[in-house]
């Protein structure tokens, strides 16, 4: 079992050395990667990548982009790849990798609420139920939006630390988390009387993609071959179901028990709504993976 993810302090900008016949030799790359978030996708490239015949390095620098100096980075090719939810914006100006990071899992969202509000929320089974709950988003993301198209009332704030104070506040009542972040984040705010509610799963095609520059259309397509390759000869599974934050997600969701809402995501490009389920684990292949974990197939 992976080692479980330590916060830091200090955050770098990882810079990806490329020998490859599309780039010039020791031509210097950056990914933009945060110490003190998950190196899932990080790890997951590296995996990817190691299907290649092209070497690829990867080294440190003591600097960290915002992601607005990291997308313009990107479109110059100063950054080679980054990766996030998929947009038509993102998806314009780079060349998406189609195949979700995640399998999935940040398609699924978990509600963090006040504990006393837990008999409330198990009485919700539909989505005009829902629509009677306020929820936190921060200012300018993208799940904020396809909430709204919903139905749903939106409370933002510019900072995501503040969303935990206002929850706890009752300036709304559930703040959506993914499937990774929901139960590490309501422990790293223990001190207040939040809890990952233990009812519903909120549902919303919402992909992990690799965007690449366009500079390097060969390292596009490295990844691509690699993900498909990992995909076919059962790494990828192995990666997947080893990971400490997946593992924790599993023992504490409770699938089969949870009532799943479905909503539509409005802004998922076209091109990435007709393969998006191609490569994403249903809630019943997830359960079918926590037995396999347990009967130790992944090791």
């Amino acid at each position: 079992m992976a080692a479980r993810f330590l916060a830091s302090t200090f955050a770098a900008l990882l810079s990806l050395l490329v020998s490859a016949s599309a780039l010039s030799a020791s031509q210097e790359v950056g990914i933009n990667q945060v110490r003190n978030r998950s190196t899932y996708m990080l790890d997951l490239l590296k995996l990817a990548l190691s299907y290649s015949d092209k070497e690829y390095h990867f080294t440190e620098a003591p600097e960290r982009l915002s992601k607005l100096a990291e997308r313009e980075a990107a479109l110059t090719g100063k950054i080679a790849v980054f990766w996030g939810g998929t947009s038509a914006d993102q998806e314009r100006d780079f060349i998406p990798v189609r195949i979700d990071g995640y399998r999935g899992l940040m398609s699924l969202r978990f509600l963090i609420i006040r504990a006393q509000d837990q008999a409330e929320f198990s009485k919700i089974n539909t989505l005009a139920q829902l629509q009677a709950v306020t929820m936190g988003q921060g200012r300018g993301w993208r799940d904020g939006q396809i909430l709204e198209a919903s139905g749903i009332t939106v409370a933002r704030s510019t900072k995501k630390t503040g969303l935990y104070h206002m929850l706890e506040g009752e300036r709304f009542d559930a703040f959506p988390r993914g499937a990774t972040e929901a139960w590490v984040e309501t422990e790293n705010f223990s001190h207040l009387d939040l809890i990952v509610e233990n009812h519903l799963i909120v549902r919303y095609p919402l992909p992990t993609y690799f965007f690449v520059s366009k500079k390097y259309p060969q390292l596009a397509a490295d990844i691509e071959y690699g993900m498909l390759a990992a995909l076919n000869d059962g790494s990828f599974d192995r990666f997947f179901y080893n990971n400490d934050r997946v593992q924790a997600f599993l023992e504490n969701a409770d699938l089969e028990h949870r009532r799943v809402i479905d909503l539509d995501n409005p802004y998922i490009p076209a091109e990435s709504k007709a393969v998006v389920s191609q490569y994403m684990l249903d809630i019943d292949d997830l359960l079918d993976g926590a037995r396999r974990l347990e009967l130790g197939e992944f090791d």
